[in-house]
């Protein structure tokens, strides 16, 4: 059975970092500026404070819902009319990206990536293998879904290692709006004129002690997404050697059960000495890293609070699925 919305009114006390003051007490907080607005000091706002309530990881603070000093800024500009968010109180209408309409396809390399850890470091390798790549990244469920949200995003996109970013629904509010993952992928490949993908979930990937309701499942859906339009498919596994949590460790059960579950072979790369056991069923890719190269690049190193010294295998991975994403060859088909 689903809660009800834990609403509360409070007082915006700092604008950078965002904390909200309610009933005295001072609390962080995140708003979605691309749909408020911006936040300034003593402005009046409601927040969803279910996610500090619960003492969520990732989610540990306070999400403005609405800023009731300035109002709900007066509706969308343009002619976009498909909806967003559709049916909650925040629907908002976008245009979605061209599709294939516009261009004939080329067979990018498609690497789907787990959990928005594995951004940076897959960029980052991806730039390092090839540099001038056009590479992109598709934002989809399993994490956060406001594309605002990603600070990595935002350094990626600064130092040129990511060439764009859609947001395929429910995520939104990206450079580009896509309804579908596949619909992404297509513009990606003919529209927006991408050499290669990454694809993956937005920060906070959502858990469970269930084996398939959680976050991770995102990557069996945009697997099976690049497959479905014929991309060389490249997964990124979650690898840990320090997770305190067992299920995590060496290989983490959400690849696992990806792997177990998925309709086709996919390539997934891992580091080299590191050994998965696929059955057969998929290809096994061993790829170098340049662990201290990435170390000492400024982009982040560390996961749930773990640095990139206790856990290598968690960064080694998406460094390996870079390294392999950017020697994969493009092609257009006929």
């Amino acid at each position: 059975m689903s809660g009800r919305l834990d609403l509360r009114r409070g007082v915006v006390v700092s604008a950078v970092p965002l904390t909200v003051q309610i009933d005295g007490e001072r609390r962080p907080a995140w708003a979605d500026e691309v749909l408020l607005g911006p936040m300034r000091e003593g402005d009046e706002v409601v927040v969803n404070a279910a996610a500090l309530d619960l003492g969520l990881g990732s989610g540990g603070f306070d999400i403005v819902h609405v800023n009731v000093t300035r109002g709900l800024g007066g509706g969308a500009e343009g002619d976009a009319h498909v909806m967003k968010l559709n049916y909650t109180s925040l629907q908002h209408p976008v245009e979605p990206v061209a599709d294939s309409s516009a261009a004939a396809r080329e067979d990018i390399p498609v690497a789907v990536l787990p959990l928005h850890g594995h951004l940076a470091p897959a960029a980052w390798a991806v730039a390092q293998a090839r540099p001038g790549i056009r590479v992109g990244y598709i934002q989809t469920a399993g994490g956060a879904l406001p594309g605002s949200f990603s600070r990595d995003v935002a350094e990626l996109r600064e130092r040129g290692l990511l060439s764009g970013h859609i947001t395929a629904a429910p995520s939104y509010g990206g450079e580009h709006e896509a309804l579908s993952t596949v619909g992404a992928l297509d513009a990606a490949a003919t529209a927006l004129g991408w050499d290669a993908v990454l694809v993956g979930p937005g920060p906070g990937i959502i858990g469970s002690d269930t084996d398939f309701g959680h976050g991770g499942m995102a990557a069996l859906d945009s697997a099976h997404a690049a497959l479905s339009l014929r991309l060389p498919t490249i997964l990124s596994p979650r690898l840990s050697s320090s997770d305190p949590r067992e299920r995590h460790r060496g290989l983490s059960h959400h690849t696992a059960t990806v792997l177990e579950l998925l309709l086709a072979p996919v390539t997934v790369a891992v580091p080299e000495g590191f050994e998965i056991d696929t059955s057969g069923r998929h290809r096994l890719a061993a790829v170098p890293v340049d662990l201290t190269g990435y170390a000492a690049s400024g982009l982040p190193t560390s996961t749930m609070g773990r640095p990139l010294a206790d856990d290598q295998h968690f960064f080694e991975a998406p460094l390996a699925a870079g390294a392999l994403l950017a020697s994969a060859d493009r092609t257009r088909r006929p």
